[in-house]
């Protein structure tokens, strides 16, 4: 059988397999690991396109939980009716037209996701002339603003008493189908040439603009897609928690992103995947360290935050001891699968 049509037939098969589990856990298990569920498919989609931007391309951007707002906003303003704006808009009074919008729930994802992308690309244009850690710090600074507009525009957003009751459609197959196209187009993106041009970019930039690629042009284009997916997934999880306010999208989101990629491996998408689910249940399985214990006879109060010093730690030993994550640059595909089967074969 043909490789191609065989690597075809075993992905349906594989979705096909996705789709029986993901309908057995939502009739078997209990909330609790329905939600950790819901949360490792939209933490790979954030980590798939900060990958994008960072692990492929070369870009070290800190402004995943601006775009993420964005999307997580947009979506919930375009699925909340009109009444409960009305209810809940206290401070001031909703303006037009955000006050009468009220759209299906996979169009408010696409409307967050683009206007996402819609300022990736008002954001790109000055700042990706930059490299390095100022990237880093100039992005940073437009995840800060967003959060100081959305706390300052209590027509539109509600201000810092956020944004209740948010119809949950973010259901495990949902969330998953998400994941599934993202996962299609960024791997349809990364195998065609303009996906080498980004690793091209990543690589060597002055050998890439040598050539003749327009370097800065490129990098507008990742950075944009990167945006739109991380405002899927703000989306996503506006709708999948109800609740959202500005306190939500600080830099310590943009970092529990951060570190799912980099423990990941920059530049594997199998890497995202895989890290997605490992930190995620990780992170909520260290909620224990928060809670009082006894040690030789004492009693040692809870610490709130005391998981994340945990997982700095971890993060800093990723990076001093397999800097290149779990993955490094590597792929698990089916052809790699079973060329590892022949080899052990004939071994």
């Amino acid at each position: 059988m043909n490789s191609v049509i065989r690597n075809r037939l075993l992905n349906v098969l594989l979705i096909a397999v996705l789709g029986l589990f993901l309908y057995w856990a939502e009739h078997n298990l209990d909330g609790y690991k329905i939600q950790i569920l819901n949360l490792i498919a939209v933490n790979a989609i954030l980590a798939l396109s900060l990958n994008l931007i960072y692990g492929f391309t070369g870009m070290f951007s800190l402004g995943h939980a601006g775009f993420m707002a964005i999307g997580a906003y947009v979506s919930a303003l375009c699925v909340l009716s009109p009444d409960q704006k009305e209810m809940m808009w206290i401070l001031e009074e909703v303006v037009w037209p955000v006050s009468v919008i009220h759209t299906p729930f996979w169009f408010s994802v696409l409307a967050g996701g683009i206007l996402a992308a819609l300022f990736g690309l008002i954001i790109a244009l000055p700042v990706l002339r930059l490299g390095g850690d100022y990237l880093g710090i100039a992005t940073l600074g437009f995840a800060e603003i967003i959060r100081v507009l959305i706390v300052n525009a209590t027509p539109i957003t509600n201000g810092s008493l956020g944004i209740k009751g948010i119809p949950m459609h973010s259901t495990l197959l949902v969330n998953y189908a998400w994941l599934l196209v993202t996962l299609y187009c960024l791997i349809r993106l990364l195998n065609s040439n303009v996906g080498n041009v980004f690793k091209a970019i990543r690589d060597d930039e002055i050998a890439a603009r040598v050539m003749g690629v327009n370097v800065f042009g490129y990098k507008v284009l990742s950075f944009c897609i990167g945006a739109f997916f991380a405002g899927i997934g703000g989306a996503l999880m506006g709708n999948l928690l109800t609740t959202i306010d500005p306190k939500m999208f600080t830099f310590l989101l943009t970092f529990n992103v951060l570190m799912i990629v980099v423990a990941g491996g920059l530049g594997s998408i199998t890497g995202s995947l895989l890290s997605s689910a490992i930190i995620t249940v990780l992170l909520e399985s260290l909620r224990a360290v928060e809670d009082p214990f006894s040690l030789a006879g004492f009693d040692v109060p809870g610490i709130p935050g005391m998981r994340m010093v945990v997982f700095s730690l971890v993060l800093l030993c990723i990076i001093l001891y397999r800097r290149e994550g779990l993955m490094g640059m590597r792929e698990i595909t089916w052809n790699a699968l079973f060329r590892f089967i022949d080899r052990r074969k004939h071994a």
